[in-house]
């Protein structure tokens, strides 16, 4: 494991609850791994741990299996081999981009210091632009030198906060699907922070979501959209709502009764026994929901987003829950109109009515294989 973390606390002083609460996570050599999650949710922090910025009060943090933060242990940032990449860039005025580049190569000899920074900026799509400044580029040319610039010392590790914050949405998203290819193309280990899921889906092998401190789920885009570990990852990735349902036995069928109608033995689907009275909420995916003029379920579009080749519809159902669907945009319906939708849902994932943020969803019911059931009997 290139980057090893188990169970790492951070705390300010005078602070009443920790920045970061008992995280643990692991990047192997090569691996992206992406942070996400509201504003305060403790990411940033997490990342200026590793870096050695800031102490840890429990756990430890280890790089290529050598421990270089615990209680009693703080090896300094400059001794960690770690490349730090921020949103100012922090590219220095007075130097072009060739200096900006070689600035941390100041042990090497002048041939080797000079081929480096030729390799790193050919490696960033840069090449050929050595005697520009920092106020002859774009922000994102900017964005590469300081990406040159932390991968011209050969780190272990690399550490991105936010890069792209202060760049267009446009411009950001490109740039985002670029820098996975330069690092991989590097083969380096990389942790990445941002609040942006379609840059964290774009970079990320795997993806930490945080809320009030805690890393609620360390997986990859799929499983945090499809599979949510917690009821915060369920409401903070994706388009999605929850809405009351009933989960009943009828003989030997499992039936889910929900707004939209029954749902009959639908994947992953817990025993009615998993609730009081089988009463629970399903996640319902925007995806999950399909425009059909010809189903008898009908909603009423009372907020529509024109996303390109899709419209974000915000359904209200005649109970008065509300949903979403992705449409497409040749179904271009008026706010106020009543539409068919009809449910599409591929799998269950159910929660306690209320639930709280860190709540996990009820597991679902896996039928004992028939040699278990025979030794049973």
């Amino acid at each position: 494991m290139e980057l090893d973390l188990a169970r790492v606390s951070v705390r300010f002083p005078g602070a009443s609850q920790p920045a970061v609460e008992d995280v643990s996570l692991g990047l192997g050599a090569g691996q992206i791994g992406v942070l996400i999650g509201p504003s305060g949710c403790g990411k940033t922090t997490l990342l200026r741990a590793v870096a050695g910025l800031e102490a840890v009060a429990t756990g430890h943090i280890a790089l290529g299996g050598r421990v270089v933060s615990e209680v009693g242990v703080h090896v300094p940032p400059e001794q960690r081999r770690i490349g730090l990449v921020f949103q100012d860039y922090a590219l220095f005025p007075h130097l072009n981009v060739g200096e900006n580049v070689a600035f941390g190569l100041h042990g090497l000899p002048a041939a080797e210091r000079r081929a480096r920074v030729q390799e790193v900026l050919a490696l960033v799509g840069l090449d050929g632009l050595q005697r520009r400044y920092p106020h002859e580029l774009s922000g994102g040319q900017q964005q590469r030198v300081a990406l040159a610039r932390a991968l011209a010392p050969q780190p272990r590790l690399l550490l991105l906060d936010e890069p792209f914050s202060n760049l267009d949405v446009d411009l950001r998203e490109r740039l985002a699907h670029e820098l996975r290819a330069i690092l991989k193309a590097a083969a380096i280990t990389a942790l990445f922070v941002t609040h942006d899921q379609l840059e964290a889906f774009a970079i990320g092998d795997v993806i930490g979501v945080m809320y009030q401190g805690r890393l609620h789920q360390w997986d990859d885009a799929y499983m945090l959209y499809h599979r949510p570990a917690t009821r915060f990852v369920a409401e903070f990735i994706g388009h999605g709502v929850f809405v009351p349902a009933r989960i009943r036995q009828a003989g030997d069928d499992v039936v889910v009764d929900t707004p939209l109608g029954p749902l009959h033995s639908p994947q992953e689907c817990p025993l009615p026994s998993a609730y009081p009275d089988g009463r629970c909420e399903i996640l319902l995916r925007a995806d999950d929901i399909v425009h059909d003029d010809a189903s008898p379920v009908k909603a009423q579009i009372v907020r529509k987003a024109f996303r390109g080749a899709e419209f974000l519809y915000t359904l209200r159902l005649a109970s008065g829950e509300t949903v979403l669907a992705h449409v497409p945009s040749h179904h271009d319906h008026d706010v106020g109109e009543w539409i068919g939708i009809r449910n599409a849902m591929d799998h269950l994932v159910t929660f306690a009515r209320g639930a709280a943020a860190g709540a996990a969803p009820a597991p679902p019911a896996r039928p004992q294989p028939a040699a278990a059931v025979a030794a049973v009997a």
